[in-house]
């Protein structure tokens, strides 16, 4: 056996304790206080690693509030960029927030994008009782009169349920400077200002609605923005597109680790989620909490980030909206 043979033996058998490490006494990072978003993918992923065996002990969340994601993304950069053991929580959201500046100096291409481990998608929303009765009746509504039709939902201008509303507004023919939008602190004050008739048009999110409805709310979901119907309950109601609007909005979640994890350990991560979002177990679990299938692992999910980062950036742009540069 040669000698270098042998170094490279001894070289691959002292990174294997190493990156395994990776798994030892993991952390979620949720960028927000307890409960939402965040929160939800953190102890998702908590409970799917652990049931399916790829980890040994309990993976601990801590939670990071600040800016929609900005203030942990900064921290990991600049405070923990090679901590292996540590996962952090984005969402569509935060690739919006990247793609307005909203995360400082830092940018797309400053972490390393993990997995992406489920979607839900936008969706137009009315009460129960409303004269609208499709997506179309909304659009001709707001192209007559913009002013007219109250639409609201959580989030201040340039959030993620306001695009979806500008959206709309433009499909529709409609200035969205000119449309009537209230912000509300959350989707659940929304809603219960919509069954309150507050406001005409919620543009909220398709899974969350659903629970809503399955809760007892009394509301109609027009139009969900995905390229195609969705499954389970929601599967008779008509994409966005079919009603003539070509908006697609999809909400991703998924895991980020930081910028100088090193490749062996970002392979490890990278191979357990891909096994793990495999699993009819996991696939179940995904389901329970609302989220629709969507499976991106390592370089796959890091196109995927920069090309919706380059989408959102052209998007705000053509919206008025400041973009980072």
């Amino acid at each position: 056996m040669s000698h270098r043979f042998t170094f490279a033996l001894l070289a691959c058998a002292l990174a294997l304790p190493a990156a395994a490490a990776a798994l030892d006494q993991t952390e979620c990072i949720a960028p927000a206080k307890p409960g939402g978003g965040f929160d939800l993918s953190c102890k998702l992923v908590q409970k799917g690693l652990l049931d399916g065996r790829f980890i040994a002990t309990p993976m601990h969340l801590r939670y990071l509030p600040g800016g929609i994601g900005a203030v942990a993304y900064s921290s990991v950069i600049a405070q923990s960029p090679a901590q292996a053991s540590a996962i952090v929580a984005f969402s569509g959201g935060s690739l919006l927030n990247l793609a307005q500046g909203k995360f400082g100096r830092y940018t797309e291409s400053d972490v390393r994008w993990l997995a992406a481990i489920g979607t839900d998608y936008g969706a137009v929303v009315v009460a129960q009782d409303s004269p609208y009765q499709t997506l179309a009746d909304v659009m001709r509504a707001m192209k007559a009169e913009p002013a007219k039709v109250v639409l609201g939902a959580g989030g201040t201008i340039g959030s993620q349920d306001w695009m979806k509303a500008a959206l709309l507004a433009r499909a529709a023919g409609a200035n969205p400077k000119l449309m009537r939008f209230v912000a509300f602190e959350g989707g659940g004050e929304a809603i219960r200002a919509l069954e309150g008739g507050h406001i005409h048009v919620f543009t909220g999110d398709a899974a969350e609605t659903g629970q809503q409805i399955q809760a007892g709310a009394r509301l109609r979901i027009l139009a969900v923005m995905s390229d195609q119907r969705l499954p389970g309950a929601l599967s008779q109601v008509p994409t966005a597109r079919e009603a003539g609007a070509a908006i697609s909005w999809p909400i991703v979640r998924g895991f980020y680790l930081g910028p100088r994890v090193s490749d062996a350990d970002y392979a490890l991560w990278s191979e357990t989620f891909a096994k793990m979002l495999a699993t009819p177990g996991f696939q179940q679990l995904r389901a329970e909490r609302g989220l629709f299938p969507m499976a991106l692992v390592g370089k796959d999910l890091e196109r995927y980030v920069h090309q919706q980062v380059a989408h959102y950036r052209a998007l705000v742009k053509e919206l008025g909206l400041p973009a980072a540069k």
